[in-house]
């Protein structure tokens, strides 16, 4: 699939974990030594997490499954926006919305509304009505684009989600495990990695870090995605012609 350099992932700083007196003990079979303070993390076990996770993801985009990006932290959240909307992937990197999966179904109606509002505004419909009327359908748009606008897509529940710092975005985490849906996240030294399906150990706070991390998974799940279009168009060649 792709190879992994050890040079990479130490000039990203992938393996600094967190302050010595933050640690989780849960997390300790990853740790190679400690430093300065610092607990450092074992690169040979990131490395391998990293390809377990890849082919999981390959696995489930060459069947044309969904998975959602999760990264409101300030270190994550643009890294996050690239690389989904790079291979056409849902994610949230604002603000998790309570229920946005345990209450699918709810939500789906409010993305209906944020999208029937948006085909209203391009229709040129709301120049009908009062400006103070078209005030508060503004205000109200603001607020489902701010929270639910990058998840629009989203018409059923994700096959996966990808989380970084698995602490910070325990809500997202909970409401998966609850419905059993897999999740692959950064896990840092301060973070229990037996709480998700596979953890990938490092540096959840360096934007470096981060960035490589979802540039190895990203192109996983592109290239799966890739096969999945590949195979569907090829069926559909196949049954024109028959």
């Amino acid at each position: 699939m792709f190879i992994i350099k050890v040079s990479n992932l130490l000039k990203s700083g992938v393996h600094f974990g967190h302050s010595i007196s933050k640690l989780d003990t849960k997390i300790k079979p990853y740790i190679f030594s400690k430093n300065n303070g610092l607990h450092i993390i074992d690169i040979y076990n990131t490395i391998k997490k990293i390809y377990f996770s890849c082919l999981f993801l390959k696995k489930i985009t060459t069947s044309g499954k969904k998975v959602l990006f999760v990264g409101t932290k300030r270190q994550a959240k643009n890294i996050i926006a690239y690389y989904a909307k790079k291979i056409n992937m849902p994610y949230i990197n604002e603000r998790w919305m309570g229920g946005l999966l345990t209450n699918f179904s709810t939500i789906q109606k409010s993305i209906e509304k944020m999208n029937i509002i948006e085909k209203n505004k391009s229709l040129g419909l709301y120049n009908l009505i009062s400006k103070k009327e078209r005030l508060l359908i503004s205000r109200i748009h603001s607020k489902l684009k701010k929270n639910l606008g990058t998840v629009s897509q989203l018409h059923v529940l994700p096959d996966c989600i990808i989380v970084v710092d698995i602490n910070k975005e325990k809500t997202a985490v909970n409401e998966a495990l609850k419905l059993g849906i897999p999740i692959v996240g950064i896990v840092d030294t301060n973070s229990n990695p037996d709480q998700i399906n596979l953890p990938i150990p490092g540096n959840d706070d360096n934007s470096k870090s981060i960035n490589l991390i979802l540039y190895y998974i990203s192109n996983s799940i592109e290239i799966g995605r890739d096969l999945y279009l590949k195979n569907k168009n090829y069926a559909k060649i196949i049954s024109q012609t028959n």
